[in-house]
């Protein structure tokens, strides 16, 4: 069986800084401490290096998902990877997301006025150009594709994260839990009455051939849905509106965190383990026999998560984007955020994964291109070594020597330039000057 894609981690080409004065990093490197003390101007916060740490381990994840197996060849259980990562990865890039989009748009006091249409002109500039370099490598992709792409879901995040940059805490905070249950009712409800789509990932050759289904497939029905996937951004985006640089801020993420993870997995545990919310699928699913329906819940749906009962919106299936999978991985989200920020006060070991979780738009885009050439089907495990090995390298020596990625310096410079023009060309107040372009 072949283990569906992760998503790469947060490319919004945010910042990691946080603050009220906090909207883009400067040109730090990580330090021993996880913050950056390079000097800069006065009020601005010190860099979050936990956050790039956090998203170059999800990359690491990611790279382990598409390429290792997803099971043991003599025993079928899941592998450690897949237990680790399968689905987890997606939600923790989706949050690091948000988290960004906060940074980018104010940190804990978000952009008024003009300020704040600026950015979200920027963000739907960015959006567009993350979809269509998804688009671009989906083209690339064999059938069948060795990989499911999350760039052309990622365009459709932001674009609907456009109106939630200005809204306060607690609007963000219902926002997540509404669209967590919201979104799930709505693919199971309208889902089996949208039109399916041509491909697994998302083409342009789909876009115009059907552009009802590549709408319904990138916000509903794919793997990476973009309506329920937004509770995501929602939670990243409040936690950028906290002070993350606080121990105690940072000792409540984590609790939230597991806590959370905890009781959305109890009551999968309870309601269909226990209680007779498995009898029920076998059920009300008749055309699956118990040996699929096991698979469903360990590897998650391929393609889609039958609705033929409600009680398959109580299951949690990596990728089946039902509210417990929502929840779930949202808590472990927090949860691994948490640890990073706390840890990277005397941890050491930040340098090489802030590196590479500060360029994932290029590090995921050669990775997808690499992973197109399929001769990772017969080496998975020297394959992965290479894949992490590039990724690390190129990483740490292009931060030493360059600063952003490239694709992330041009996304960057096009958000720029659009924030001008919608500004008027008037300079920034001296609270959000930058001093580089945000990554």
């Amino acid at each position: 069986m072949t283990a569906p894609s992760d998503a790469p981690p947060a490319l919004t080409t945010g910042a990691t800084t946080t603050g009220a004065t906090a909207t883009a990093a400067t040109t730090a490197h990580p330090t021993t401490t996880g913050v950056d003390r390079t000097p800069r101007r006065a009020g601005r916060r010190p860099r979050l290096v936990a956050v790039d740490a956090a998203r170059g381990l999800a990359l690491i994840g990611m790279i382990a998902v598409h390429i290792l197996p997803a099971h043991d060849p003599e025993t079928f259980a899941p592998t450690v990877q897949w237990t680790l990562f399968g689905g987890r990865a997606a939600a923790l890039f989706a949050l690091l997301a948000g988290l960004s989009l906060a940074f980018s748009s104010g940190g804990r006091t978000p952009h008024r006025g003009r300020e704040l249409t600026a950015t979200r002109a920027g963000l739907v500039v960015r959006a567009l150009l993350i979809a269509a370099v998804g688009l671009g490598i989906n083209e690339l992709m064999p059938s069948p594709a060795p990989a499911l792409g999350i760039l052309v879901y990622y365009g459709a995040f932001f674009l609907l994260a456009v109106p939630l940059l200005g809204l306060r805490r607690r609007s963000l905070a219902a926002g997540a839990a509404v669209l967590a249950v919201a979104g799930p009712l709505l693919v199971h409800t309208l889902g089996p009455a949208l039109p399916q789509p041509a491909a697994v990932n998302p083409t342009l050759g789909s876009l115009a051939a059907d552009p009802g289904a590549f709408l319904a497939q990138v916000l509903l029905t794919g793997t990476y849905p973009a309506v329920p996937y937004l509770s995501y951004l929602c939670a990243g985006l409040l936690l950028g509106r906290l002070d993350l640089h606080e121990v105690q801020v940072q000792v409540r993420i984590v609790l939230v965190g597991v806590l959370l993870a905890l009781g959305a997995w109890f009551t999968y545990w309870l309601l269909v383990l226990q209680a007779g919310g498995y009898d029920q699928l076998m059920r009300h699913t008749p055309w699956l026999n118990e040996d699929q329906i096991d698979e469903i819940l360990i590897w998650g749906p391929s393609p889609d998560l039958p609705t033929s009962t409600w009680w398959w919106l109580l299951t949690a299936g990596p990728h089946s984007n039902t509210p417990v999978t929502l929840l779930m991985d949202l808590g472990t989200g927090l949860a691994v955020l948490g640890a990073f920020l706390l840890l990277a006060r005397a941890n050491p070991l930040w340098t090489t994964l802030g590196a590479m979780g500060g360029r994932t738009l290029t590090l995921y885009s050669a990775h997808l291109l690499a992973l197109a050439t399929t001769v990772h089907y017969d080496h998975p495990v020297p394959w992965f070594a290479v894949h992490l090995a590039v990724a690390a390298g190129f990483a740490v020596l292009w931060q030493k020597w360059f600063g952003q990625g490239p694709l992330e310096r041009a996304v960057a410079a096009a958000v720029r330039g659009t924030r001008r023009l919608v500004l008027g060309g008037r300079p920034r107040p001296a609270a959000t000057t930058q001093a580089r372009p945000p990554r």
